[in-house]
C-alpha cells in the first residue's frame, strides 16, 4: 500500500443517486423491487430506499428530466449506468419486476438475461449465473 493512500480516509459506504423526473414514484418502485425500505420520504426532489445492511439508493427530481435511450442510439441521451439483479429464476424476476411497475425493453440481445425499463427509462437489467446466450 502507498504512502498515500494509507494516510487518507476510508471510503465506508458508498450511495447511489438516481436522476429521475419524480423521486416518489421511484422510490416506492425501487422498494418494492428490492424488498428494501422507504427511509426517507419524498421531500423537497428527494426520496431513498435503503437495505438490510445500510445501502441507499436516492433519487433526485431534475427540471426537464430526459429519460436515457437503450439501446443507444447516436445524437441521444444514452444510459450512464445502470444495475444488474442477479436472480435464480428469469422469469420469476421478470414477472416481479413488471408486477412492481417495469416494463420489458423492446430489444434483448441475450436469452439468460433480460432488460427492463424502470418508471424514468432507466435501463436495468435482471440477470441468472447461467452461461449467457445470445439470442
Amino acid at each position: 500500500m502507498s504512502r498515500e493512500s494509507s494516510n487518507r480516509d476510508k471510503i465506508n459506504r458508498i450511495n447511489i443517486v438516481v436522476d429521475c423526473a419524480d423521486a416518489g414514484i421511484m422510490a416506492d418502485f425501487y422498494s418494492k423491487l428490492l424488498g428494501w425500505e422507504w427511509t426517507h420520504p419524498q421531500a423537497n426532489g428527494w426520496a431513498a430506499i435503503t437495505s438490510p445492511t445500510g445501502s441507499v439508493i436516492a433519487f433526485q427530481e431534475v427540471e426537464g428530466y430526459n429519460p436515457p435511450v437503450w439501446p443507444w442510439e447516436p445524437e441521444k441521451q444514452g444510459q450512464m449506468l445502470h444495475l444488474d439483479l442477479l436472480v435464480d429464476n428469469l422469469d420469476e424476476g421478470v414477472k416481479h419486476a413488471i408486477e412492481c411497475g417495469a416494463k420489458e425493453a423492446g430489444h434483448q440481445f441475450f436469452n439468460t438475461s433480460r432488460t427492463m425499463m424502470d418508471p424514468s427509462g432507466h435501463p436495468f437489467c435482471i440477470d441468472t449465473e447461467e452461461e449467457e446466450t445470445e439470442q
